[in-house]
């Protein structure tokens, strides 16, 4: 008789915990991704404080421990204006389109190392943070874009300093830059920078998981690409109809030229070049994010 009343008390406890668990209304349900275009955009926007703890941690341990600190922002974009003064300018003689050497090459600097970081932060993804990611779950795409955003303040100095200059030569000198109204759009010409760099990289860090060699290859192409945009160099210099039209095709250039257009008075701007660069984005993004999807559900068996 002890047992069975013993049991029964058992059982009614038993039922009452399940039934007490089953009512419970879960705050979070992880699922499978199952779909190539499962993109849960509110779950991304539910971990924008997670975001915001990635972007001051990228910007705190970026110089952590260095003496200068945050001047490297400052001194790195001088030190390759002045290299490029006297490689580029001084001895090929290389034209800047009658603009003083400085102001040329820094308008051109400050947006391509915005690109070049973030493109080769973001193709790091997965093998960089494959620790955090085997041990705690959130949307992985907050990494990448967490780069992006945190590379904009290294961005936003060196733009300053090149606004510096910039004040510089049309207060000080008798040289006349011609800024236009077309400078206002350099607000979008950043996002589009952004949204190409993280597109690039979310597309390479996918790769990255199985083919290290993609990680040499990528630093590589980098530096190449930079001689095939007008960083160095304006695009009116560029006078061979096929190389011309090969320079056209690639995306960064309509946005630099576009920024050199509004804000120095330089340079070709085209609406079409710019709508080529914005449609570029847009489906490489898609692309990326994709492949990226697809890669996250098990790049943990070939890290």
């Amino acid at each position: 008789m002890y047992i069975y009343k013993t049991y029964s008390t058992f059982a009614r406890i038993f039922k009452r915990h399940i039934s007490l668990f089953m009512e419970q209304q879960w705050s979070t349900e992880i699922k499978p991704k199952n779909k190539l275009l499962d993109i849960n955009l509110k779950e991304l926007w539910a971990y924008r404080d997670l975001c915001e703890l990635f972007v001051k941690r990228n910007i705190i341990t970026q110089y952590k421990q260095t003496v200068l600190g945050p001047l490297w922002f400052v001194i790195q974009p001088l030190m390759t204006t002045v290299m490029y003064m006297v490689v580029f300018g001084g001895i090929a003689h290389i034209s800047t389109d009658g603009l003083p050497q400085p102001l040329f090459y820094l308008a051109g600097i400050s947006f391509w190392q915005y690109f070049s970081d973030c493109l080769n932060k973001t193709s790091n993804t997965f093998i960089d943070n494959a620790g955090i990611f085997g041990k705690v779950y959130f949307p992985r795409l907050i990494m990448p874009i967490a780069t992006v955003t945190s590379n904009l303040v290294r961005f936003f100095i060196q733009f300053s300093l090149f606004l510096t200059i910039y004040a510089y030569y049309q207060l000080f000198t008798p040289i006349t830059i011609y800024t236009n109204w077309y400078a206002l759009l350099i607000p979008i010409l950043v996002i589009m920078l952004a949204g190409l760099a993280l597109g690039f990289g979310i597309l390479f860090s996918s790769m990255t998981t199985k083919y290290r060699d993609l990680q040499l290859l990528l630093s590589f192409f980098v530096s190449l690409w930079m001689y095939a945009t007008p960083v160095i160099y304006p695009l009116s210099t560029v006078t061979n109809t096929k190389l011309r039209l090969l320079m056209s095709l690639n995306p960064l250039t309509g946005i630099l030229e576009a920024f050199k257009y509004g804000m120095l008075g330089v340079g070709e701007f085209s609406w079409g070049m710019l709508a080529y660069s914005f449609c570029f984005m847009i489906v490489l993004l898609f692309i990326g994010i994709v492949i990226f999807n697809k890669v996250q559900r098990s790049f943990m068996d070939t890290v």
